[in-house]
C-alpha cells in the first residue's frame, strides 16, 4: 500500500545526488541541514519517523523531507469535503535550526483564498498553537491543524486578529461569496499550471516543490486500476 510518507531518510540521503533539480528558481531562506545542531536533526528525524503512527499523519496528507535539506519538508493535501472540496494543495514545512525550540514555518505553494493564509502563502498556526512548547507540541499537531483549518467548524471560530487575509475573513459576512472563492481555489489547484507546475507566475515566485504530478497514459491508468482491483469507470 502506498504510504502517505515518502521513503525513509536513509534512502533520501542515498538518492540525493540523483534527485533532479527543480525547474524553477527558489530563493529559500531556510538554513542548510548542517546549520542545525545534532539534537535538532535528531528531533526532526524522530518527528518524521513518528508520522508512521496511524493517528499522526492525517488522511489525505502526504509529506516527505526534501533530498537536499532535512529542515525542509514538502507536502500535499487532498481535500474531499466542504468549501474547498477537490482541492489539491501543496505546501512546505521549514524547520528552524534550533528545533524544537521554535515551530516549523508553513508556506503554501498554491494560491489559496483562506483567512489564515497570506498572499505569499504563509499559514498562521496561532488559532491552534498560541505558544509553542518544545517537546509538548509536535509536527503532527501542525499537520492536523492544517487539515482542520479547511473545515467549516474551524473557519467559524477563527478570530480576525489571527487572520493573515482580512478579505477572506469576510467569510463571516457572506458565506456565499466565500464559497465561490473557495471553489475557485479548488479549480485553480487542479489546473495543469498548478498541478503539473506549468509556468504559473505565482508558482514561479514561490519555493520549488519536490512532489510532482504527471498525467498517466490511458493504458497505464487501466493497468493500475486492474492491479488495484478497481472496475471500469462508467462514463455519462
Amino acid at each position: 500500500m502506498f504510504s502517505p510518507l515518502g521513503p525513509p531518510l536513509d534512502v533520501l540521503t542515498k538518492t540525493k545526488s540523483q534527485s533532479r533539480p527543480a525547474h524553477r528558481s527558489s530563493k529559500s531562506t531556510s538554513q542548510p541541514s548542517e546549520a542545525a545542531s545534532p539534537a535538532a536533526r535528531a528531533a526532526i528525524s524522530l518527528e518524521y519517523a513518528s508520522l508512521r503512527n496511524r493517528s499522526h499523519c492525517p488522511l489525505g496528507l502526504y509529506v516527505v523531507p526534501t533530498a537536499e535539506n532535512l529542515l525542509v519538508w514538502d507536502a500535499v493535501l487532498f481535500i474531499h469535503q466542504g468549501y474547498y472540496a477537490d482541492s489539491i494543495l501543496k505546501f512546505k514545512l521549514t524547520f528552524p535550526y534550533n528545533y524544537p525550540e521554535r515551530p516549523p514555518a508553513v508556506q503554501f505553494i498554491n494560491d489559496v483564498f483562506h483567512p489564515l493564509i497570506s498572499s505569499s502563502g504563509t499559514f498562521a498556526l496561532t488559532p491552534q498553537i498560541r505558544a509553542w512548547r518544545p517537546n509538548q507540541h509536535h509536527v503532527f499537531d501542525v499537520l492536523h491543524f492544517i487539515k482542520a483549518a479547511f473545515k467549516r467548524d474551524v473557519l467559524d471560530k477563527i478570530e480576525e486578529a489571527d487572520c493573515l487575509n482580512k478579505e477572506a475573513y469576510k467569510y463571516h459576512e457572506s458565506t456565499t461569496s466565500f464559497a465561490a472563492l473557495a471553489t475557485q481555489t479548488s479549480s485553480l489547484s487542479q489546473s495543469d499550471t498548478a498541478l503539473y507546475d506549468k509556468g504559473q507566475f505565482s508558482l514561479k515566485t514561490k519555493p520549488a516543490h519536490a512532489i510532482h504530478f504527471a498525467k498517466l497514459k490511458v493504458k497505464t491508468l487501466k493497468e493500475e486500476r486492474e492491479r488495484l482491483g478497481f472496475g471500469e469507470w462508467q462514463l455519462d
